[in-house]
């Protein structure tokens, strides 16, 4: 088996890489048609501070058996697991945070697998070759964003320090319809739902859905006409360009699912998911006008209803937002690991992700205690906790340097708009 870094999926036959990513679970965040997108179209580029260092495994015969997607990173944007409080510690310690390493799908704060390998023994000399990476490069860290569950483990196993945070996902219990979902929950929440969709309809606005090929190119128009205007009132820019979705809608098949509400006949508002195996993922919104809320039909109750109706399983709702466990979604955890070169750095932000599970277990008891639903049905904190016990920054420990002050907890920057 050969490993060696390329920075470009160019010279790596769409099919050959889409049969790798099929043999993990299959994630359309992972394909061929989603991540080329957004290298050539400039959206994660080294001019937009993503420089692909993708790992690739070979067989003796050249087939392509395991990948696992890297970046060297010159900031923390665009990523959702915020590290930018220990950027600016090691910074003001006289350190250079960035390169660091990122192993992630940009812009896309989605579970799902990072390693892309036939077998466990490839996943894991990826996984240790990443590290190995790392370190030839002299970047600060190394990063592994939205991995499962079970390879949480393994990158801990690797070395990596785990922590977490906490999404806002919806479960499909078997129902039929919208109402049954409603029948579920408690009075208040679903007086709260029937009153959010009351104001809605009361505007007078209508929905249409198009999936896949079935979008418009005047329908992506007037998407991302939507996604400009709400970036811009947040005073933010948009990470992706209208190319980016043009190149989506023509080749991720039946992946995009477009919602439009539409008013008097013209368009309002528009929502997009991304539908892979049984989940719709919730990824972007915007309207041309605030109308009261409009953001949560936009945003769940039409994809819920759309999921419920089309046998989907799971929805998941995009990066932060506790206003959404009224909603229906429910607390999940999520996952990342990390690595940092210097020995006495990489023990101040282990005791910083001790200190900041407890925080995390806390938020998560709170919120399952205001479950919607009537019979409770709380997610568990998954995985193996934050802040694992793996030797990190060993054999490379810059003795000349300061030690860094314990970064603070809380994160320093957004995101943007998203759902």
């Amino acid at each position: 088996m050969q490993i060696e870094v390329v920075d470009s999926l160019s010279d790596i036959p769409a099919a050959e890489w889409d049969a790798l990513v099929a043999s993990a679970g299959g994630n359309v965040f992972l394909s061929h048609a989603y991540l080329h997108a957004l290298h050539t179209t400039g959206c994660a580029s080294p001019r937009t501070g993503w420089t692909p260092r993708y790992l690739i495994a070979r067989d003796d015969s050249g087939l392509l058996q395991g990948a696992l997607p890297l970046y060297l990173k010159a900031h923390s944007y665009g990523e959702y697991v915020f590290d930018w409080s220990w950027a600016d510690a090691w910074q003001r310690a006289g350190g250079d945070y960035y390169p660091k390493l990122l192993a992630a799908v940009p812009f896309t704060p989605c579970t799902g697998p990072r390693v892309l390998a036939t077998n466990d023994e490839i996943g894991r000399a990826l996984m240790h070759g990443a590290v190995e990476l790392a370190k030839q490069l002299q970047v600060s860290s190394l990063h592994v964003l939205f991995p499962s569950v079970a390879e949480a483990a393994q990158w801990q196993d690797a070395g990596l320090m785990l922590r977490q945070g906490v999404q806002f996902h919806w479960q499909n219990h078997g129902y039929r319809t919208f109402d049954d979902l409603l029948a579920s929950m408690t009075h208040d929440k679903r007086k709260r739902i029937r009153q959010d969709r009351r104001y809605v309809q009361e505007a007078g606005v209508h929905w249409r859905f198009s999936r896949g090929a079935a979008i418009s190119a005047e329908d992506w128009a007037f998407f991302y006409r939507c996604y400009e205007t709400t970036y811009a009132a947040h005073h933010s820019t948009p990470y992706l360009s209208a190319e980016f979705f043009e190149r989506m809608g023509r080749d991720m098949g039946d992946a995009a699912v477009l919602f439009i509400g539409e008013r008097d006949s013209r368009a309002l508002c528009s929502s997009l998911c991304i539908a892979s195996g049984d989940t719709a993922y919730g990824r972007y919104w915007g309207t041309l006008e605030a109308l009261r809320s409009l953001h949560f039909e936009a945003c769940y109750y039409q994809p819920i209803e759309w999921c419920i109706a089309n046998g989907f399983q799971h929805f998941e709702g995009g990066a932060q937002g506790a206003h959404k466990l009224a909603r229906g979604l429910l607390p999940v955890a999520t996952h990342s690991a990390h690595w940092l070169a210097d020995g006495r750095f990489a023990d101040a932000v282990r005791h910083f992700l001790k200190r900041e599970s407890v925080g995390i277990a806390h938020t998560m008891e709170e919120l399952n205690e205001s479950s919607p639903f009537k019979a409770a049905t709380p997610l568990p904190l998954e995985g193996g906790g934050a802040g694992g016990e793996g030797d990190l920054g060993t054999g490379n420990t810059l003795d000349a340097s300061p030690r860094p002050p314990l970064p603070d907890p809380s994160p320093t920057r957004g995101e943007g708009t998203k759902r």
